[in-house]
Order: structure tokens, then sequence, then C-alpha cells
């Protein structure tokens, strides 16, 4: 189920209880009290089981014969589905630790990424990469820097022309706008450049260039998060 289909009811109750979760309200471990929490979030008991239902899919809860419905270890969470990314950027306050394995993430796939780019990038991905850089480069406030950063990094990896690829971007995508929101709003930072030396290294068509431009992107996003601790 994809955040925008968390609507209604059905929605706030998964969110509330997801949001309990994370939270540590309810730990790892816990035995979920079904008739206090129907009483508590005031549903009914076909809209708590549905809901239930969504988190048990995503991995955060299971339900045994003579033990209840109770809390899965993080390890069993479906980390790659959107809205446990989403919930677990919402959660994260101070900790960095969730935006630590994201740069741990980024560094694996995203210079790799930037080198299929600088080889398949049609003239038509190049120009809407360029596009967005520009964007950015005129964004007059936090929200349309963030729009415009996340949209250079999801054309990028449209321009990879890989559809695994396309599909990594949406999960990194969600930690990536939480931690750019974070860092853009926190370090007096210009974040065209280090996107610019991409761009070029795409558009010469170097490969190792776009590589290492993409590796030294990622480890400035990484060391701008320090900066923050």
């Amino acid at each position: 189920m994809s955040e925008k289909r968390l609507r209604g009811v059905h929605g706030q109750t998964v969110e509330a209880l997801a949001g309990r979760i994370l939270a540590g309200e309810i730990g790892e471990g816990d035995t979920l009290d079904l008739p206090a929490l129907r009483e508590e979030l005031d549903v009914s008991l076909t809209a708590l089981r549905e809901a239930l239902k969504v988190l048990s899919a995503k991995g955060m809860i299971d339900a045994r014969q003579k033990r209840g419905t109770f809390v899965q270890p993080r390890s069993s969470w479906n980390l790659l589905d959107t809205d446990v990314m989403r919930w677990q950027t919402q959660a994260t306050n101070t900790d960095h630790s969730l935006f630590d394995e994201l740069t741990e993430m980024r560094v694996i796939v995203e210079p790799a990424a930037a080198r299929l780019a600088a080889e398949r990038a049609s003239d038509a991905d190049i120009e809407a990469l360029g596009a967005a850089l520009e964007r950015m480069a005129s964004a007059r406030d936090l929200a349309a820097t963030v729009r415009a950063d996340l949209e250079f990094h999801r054309l990028l990896m449209g321009s990879t022309h890989n559809a695994f690829l396309t599909h990594v971007e949406r999960i990194i995508a969600i930690g990536l706008a939480e931690r750019d929101k974070l860092v853009h709003g926190s370090v007096d930072d210009d974040p065209v450049p280090s996107h610019r030396a991409v761009l070029d290294a795409i558009s010469a068509r170097d490969p190792e260039a776009a590589y290492e431009a993409m590796r030294a992107l990622v480890d400035k996003s990484g060391a701008d998060l320090d900066r923050l601790r």
C-alpha cells in the first residue's frame, strides 16, 4: 500500500499504530492489547484488523496462536517498503543512524547509476537533468530546493534505463527528502556545484568521471549530516 492510499479511518489507524511502534510506545516483542487499542483509537474491530493486516504485510507485526498479535523485530520489517521508510525517517528526530544507513546504500547504488547514465542517457534525459539543476539553482526556499534535488536524482536513475534502479530510487527518495530538509535547512551549503559536476560528466559521456562525481556528491552528503550531530 502506497503513501497516497493511506487515507480515511483505515489509513489513520495504520499511521497511528505505526507511529506508536516507531516511537517505542509498543516495543519489539510486545503483544498488542487489541480491545484497548480499539477503544483508544476509537475504531471498529474490523478497521483495526484491516490496519493490522497492512502492518503484517510490511513485516512489522505478526500473530501466533496462544501469543496473540505482537511487534516483530526491525530485522523482519520490509525496510524497502515506501511507507516503512517514510515512517522511519519521520521518527528519526536527532537519531541519524537511519540516514547513515541510507548514505551507505547510496554509496553502493548511485555512483554506479551515474556511470550507467553516462553510457545510456538520451539527449532528452540530459536536457531534463539540466532543467532540474536550473530549478535547484533558482530555488528561493527550502521546499523548492528539496523538490529540485529529488527530481534530479529521480531523473538520473531514469537515465540508466534500468527498471530496477528506477524502483530503488523511489525508496531512496523518501529518506533523501528528509535528509535534504535537515541539511538544506541547517547547513550553509550550495548543492548546485556537486550536482552540476555529475551532470557535466554525464553530458560528456564519461562513465568514470560520472561515477567519481556522484561518489563525491554522496560523500559530501554524509559529511553534511555529520556537521549536524
